[in-house]
């Protein structure tokens, strides 16, 4: 299984917009992407192409996060998405 920690970059954390993003962007993926903050448990993660469970993580601007994907494409997917959750999106304009 493939693994990556991504701090939040969005001065609004995981959030609306943010949530949004990441939600459809790891939707595009034909994996199972999960998403849970540092420190949690695997068994504990979240479906990242969800925005209401993105939301519901609470990822404020700073907090590191752990993204997990199994199966062909993974690494890419993963670093990908790292870098969705690493760019404030509110700042651009």
């Amino acid at each position: 299984m493939a693994e990556t920690i991504a701090t939040v970059g969005s001065t609004v954390g995981l959030h609306a917009r943010p949530a949004a993003l990441l939600a459809e962007a790891a939707a595009d993926y034909d994996l199972e992407i999960t998403i849970a903050m540092e420190g949690e448990p695997a068994e504990d993660a979240l479906d990242a192409a969800s925005v209401l469970s993105l939301m519901g993580l609470g990822a404020e601007y700073g907090q590191k996060v752990v993204l997990r994907a199994e199966g062909d494409g993974a690494d890419e997917a993963l670093a990908n998405l790292k870098q969705l959750i690493e760019t404030d999106h509110d700042a651009e304009g």
